[in-house]
């Protein structure tokens, strides 16, 4: 199964079970060792950079992000 087929699967999960398998995705991360923890993440960054480029991510100021998560508090 591929990560596109797996996240499609994922995502017909009811909002509860999402939020387990994203709570236990999350703590399998926490166990990775400094150098996996910084190549994951700069591969991630890599990934995002390149959608970001080929108009396939958008993006939004830092300023107006955070301006939202204040009026939704």
């Amino acid at each position: 199964m591929s990560i596109d087929e797996l996240e499609a699967e994922a995502l017909k999960l009811d909002p509860q079970a999402r939020a387990r398998l994203a709570g236990r995705l999350m703590d399998s991360l926490e166990q990775l060792s400094p150098d996996e923890n910084a190549r994951v993440w700069s591969s991630e960054a890599a990934r995002r950079a390149a959608a970001l480029d080929h108009g396939d991510l958008t993006s939004r100021p830092a300023v107006d992000v955070f301006r939202d998560a204040r009026t939704r508090l």
